[in-house]
Order: structure tokens, then sequence, then C-alpha cells
């Protein structure tokens, strides 16, 4: 008897049963009575199941804001000092990494070499691969947007008007003396002047670099009539809002033929644009605006299928494979200086149909 009362008393006390004081030890113990003593147990567990978690979510929350303000003093650290690296650094938010440019940026490698020439930097420096080259392109072409935005570049449009509404009142105390010489100069630029040496065709194939000058000093010509055009336009136009904005057209269309002027003079246009602006120019001479607009969009979006889908399904290709070629690539998608002088060139053919309409109707374009 004495064993058992000692084994009740070892169970109890290993459940930690409290017992009253002054109560009688029993020898026999409800259901009840150890129901509550497991609800007990497990509450307890369940409370520092619960304070542990807190503690690892506090603890992570607090190493978190720790990297988040390393971060934030690296980052305003980096910006401050100033780096001679070629590539800037891009800081992504949310701590996100960075995509990898060399799939973001993926060009041919003409393509690379052809933007390095225009740009004036080497096409590959010692022991430089094909990924370095592109990126070192990249680099050179975000940090010539920065600079673009550092200048109000992506204001150009504004920049354009105040620079007419300059041109004006500069141009308001010679407007007498220029008077006499421009109604001397009408007489003798008769309507020959755009058509003055007209454009041959035969030369894309048998002598190109006979086509730059002639295309230079075309584009050149047709730019000094419009600028001269809209000079002679009435004080009255000159003042009105869509007479300042035809003036800062003209003046934003004459910055953005820059850099085609720059490859014209160095001979340095690829064949198919060299093509595509030959047949321009040679149309806008003749007064067929109509196919000189067909030449345009060749030119702008091009002509040559996009394939939907997948263009290789087996070891024979398909009959329209040979179709996709690269020299009916849409230029315009190129970059930005190419965009801009393209759609230069439609404005001038624009002023060019207003200024020289066509003898038939059928060659105005739409």
């Amino acid at each position: 008897m004495d064993a058992l009362k000692a084994e009740i008393a070892q169970k109890r006390k290993a459940l930690d049963i409290p017992i009253p004081e002054g109560a009688r030890p029993t020898k026999y113990m409800r259901r009840g009575e150890l129901e509550r003593l497991r609800e007990e147990q497990e509450r307890k567990e369940r409370e520092e199941r619960e304070a542990k978690l807190r503690e690892e979510r506090e603890r992570e929350e607090r190493e978190r804001e720790e990297r988040r303000r390393e971060k934030a003093a690296a980052r305003a650290s980096s910006s401050r000092r100033s780096t001679k690296s070629p590539f800037p650094e891009v800081n992504t938010p949310s701590g996100s990494p960075a995509p990898d440019s060399s799939t973001s940026f993926n060009i041919s490698n003409e393509e690379t070499i052809r933007r390095l020439r225009a740009k004036g930097q080497p096409i590959r420096l010692f022991g430089e691969s094909d990924k370095e080259r592109r990126l070192r392109l990249r680099a050179l072409e975000l940090i010539e947007e920065k600079d673009l935005e550092r200048h109000g570049g992506q204001n150009d449009f504004k920049k354009a008007l105040e620079d007419v509404e300059n041109v004006e009142r500069q141009m308001k105390d010679r407007q007498v003396q220029d008077d006499a010489g421009r109604d001397k100069g009408k007489k003798k630029d008769t309507e020959s002047s755009l058509v003055s040496e007209i454009l041959d065709l035969e030369l894309v194939k048998t002598d190109p670099d006979k086509l730059y000058p002639i295309i230079y000093y075309a584009l050149k010509r047709a730019l000094k009539e419009w600028e001269q055009w809209m000079d002679d336009r009435p004080e009255h136009v000159k003042r009105t809002t869509q007479g300042k904005l035809a003036a800062a057209t003209q003046r934003q269309s004459a910055e953005y033929l820059k850099p085609l002027f720059k490859l014209l003079r160095a001979r340095n246009l690829p064949p198919d644009m060299l093509a595509r602006i030959a047949e321009i120019v040679h149309y806008m001479q003749k007064r067929q605006y109509q196919k000189a607009n067909d030449s345009y969009l060749r030119l702008s979006i091009g002509n040559a299928p996009w394939p939907i889908g997948v263009t290789m399904v087996g070891i024979h290709e398909r009959s329209a494979r040979e179709k996709i070629s690269a020299d009916q690539v849409a230029h315009v998608l190129n970059d930005e200086v190419s965009r801009k002088y393209i759609q230069s060139l439609k404005r001038i053919l624009t002023f060019a149909q207003t200024k020289y309409p066509p003898e038939d109707v059928t060659q105005l374009m739409g």
C-alpha cells in the first residue's frame, strides 16, 4: 500500500499537480482534473511557442531595418562620391537584383560597331569581349541620356519655342535691311531652287559616294527654304500660337538633322539607309510625293515580314524564310537619334509639298 502511495505521489509531482494547503492527499484523481491539467500544460506550451515566434519576428524586422539603413547610407555615399568608371551604377527599388544588361540590350556586333563609330569611340578595347563592348556602348548611351536630362533635353520643344522668340526679337532690328535683299533674292531664286540638281537613282548601284554631297546639299537647301518661308510670314501669323509652334517645329527639325548631316559628311551611312534617303530626295525633287512617302515608310518601319511563332520547325526551311532579311529592318527603332532625323525628313517632305505642290493631284501625300 505504501508503494502505491509513493507511486501516486511521484506521478503527481511529475504532472506538477498543486496540492492546496490543508487538503489531504487523495488516493485517486478525477477525470476533469486530468483534463484541466492537460489544458493548462498545452496552454503553457502554446504561449512559449508564440513568445519564441514573436521574438524571431522582431529580430528579423530589426535586421531588415538595419540592412535598409546600410543600403541607404551606401547609396548616399556613392552618389556623393564621384567615380571615373564608365559603367553607371543602377539602383533598383526594394532591393531586387538589377536585370542583366546583356539580355535587355541585345544587338548585333555590326550595329554595336556602327553606334560606337558614330559616337567617335574605339570599336574594341584591348582584351574586350563582345559582351563587354555592348555593355560599354550601353553605358555611353545612358551617360548621354543623363546629360540630356540634366540640360533639359527631354523638353527640347519648349527650348525650340524659346529660341524662336529670341530670334524674333533679334530679327525685328534688322528686318528693314533684310527686306530689300530678300526681294531681290526672290527674283533670282525661282521654283527651280529645290530641283537645281535632280538626283540620279542609278548612282545607288554605280557610284554611291557621289550620292552623299547631292543629298547633303539638297536637304540643306530645303531646310534653308523652310526657314526663309517661316520668316516671310506676316507678323500677325507669327504671333499666333500655331505660328509659334510651326516655327518651333522647323527649328527642332534643323536640330534633329545635324547627326544625319554629320553622317553624310563622313560618308558613313549604311547602304540600305543611303538608298532609301536617296529615293526620298529624288522623288521630292520630281514632286512625286506619294512615292517619296512610300520610300519614307520603307525607311522608317520597313516592309519585312514579322514572323510570329517558330520559323524553323524541321530540317527544311520554310518557303518565305528568305524574305526575312536584314536589309528591310525598321531603322526608326534602332535608337533615338535615328528616329529624330527620320521624322525630320518627313517634315521636310510635308513642307516641300506645301510650297511646291505637284501638277498631278494623285502624287499628293495623304
